[in-house]
């Protein structure tokens, strides 16, 4: 179905994100790993089958992605999927009332300024897609409907930056998803649930049981989405179906 797409997955290199460029490409899609390390990059992109390239991509450096829209527009002349994987907690081990500006200001540098900043730079090339695709990797952690419980599992992890960035996020997807909906854009958030990952190394808490392949299949499905499908929805994270609230 997916033979002869294009995608791009941010954080592309480790974890769920390099799970989801091994799915997708396994489907058949030209996918282009994006990654801030060109060594870590190419290396990950050489692990896999498939037509998987490496492109160097930070997301918080304006350069950095309008290089990379660059090489994917001169390779690719368009891009049918963007995935926007890359994503930090900024904050483990510091107690809510003793984390700073700093330590908000960098999750959200990469996790809400590094979205918009990316799909500000290939919305030009989705435009170019008959049947386009944003997934924005999302949390449960971000959901204002969870972290209204007060005394919940979600508010007491105290993840300041990274909820509120998640929470941010979400709001993006919405507003996107409304505003792109004339060019045929699609726009949709993924939580993958819990999954050990670099990402949440050093909790405290519980990091799951989820594998990686586990994680990455909402994100995956809605990468491959008909044309006919939803915009504008948070799903995960055992299946398509799964509705997480807002």
């Amino acid at each position: 179905m997916n033979q002869n797409e294009v995608a791009l997955v941010t954080g592309g290199n480790k974890g769920i994100g390099h799970e989801i460029v091994r799915q997708l490409a396994a489907r058949g899609l030209t996918v282009y790993l994006g990654a801030r390390s060109p060594a870590l990059g190419a290396r990950a992109a050489e692990q896999l089958t498939g037509d998987v390239r490496f492109v160097q991509l930070d997301v918080t450096d304006v350069e950095s992605v309008a290089a990379a829209a660059k090489q994917v527009e001169a390779d690719s002349g368009r891009l049918d999927v963007l995935v926007n994987n890359a994503g930090i907690v900024s904050e483990w081990g510091t107690a809510v009332a003793d984390i700073t500006a700093e330590q908000v200001r960098s999750a959200y540098d990469v996790n809400v300024f590094g979205v918009v900043g990316v799909i500000n730079a290939f919305v030009p090339l989705l435009r170019r897609s008959p049947n386009a695709r944003i997934v924005n990797m999302s949390s449960g952690l971000g959901s204002v409907n969870l972290l209204s419980e007060l005394d919940g599992r979600l508010a007491t992890q105290g993840l300041l930056a990274y909820s509120s960035s998640k929470a941010a996020l979400n709001a993006l997807t919405l507003v996107y998803a409304s505003a792109l909906r004339a060019d045929g854009i699609k726009v949709n958030a993924a939580t993958p649930g819990l999954v050990p990952t670099d990402l949440n190394s050093q909790a405290s808490v519980p990091r799951g049981e989820r594998t990686v392949a586990d994680g990455a299949a909402v994100p995956v499905a809605l990468a491959t989405l008909p044309s006919d499908g939803p915009t504008g929805v948070f799903r995960g994270p055992e299946s398509l179906t799964d509705v997480a609230p807002w």
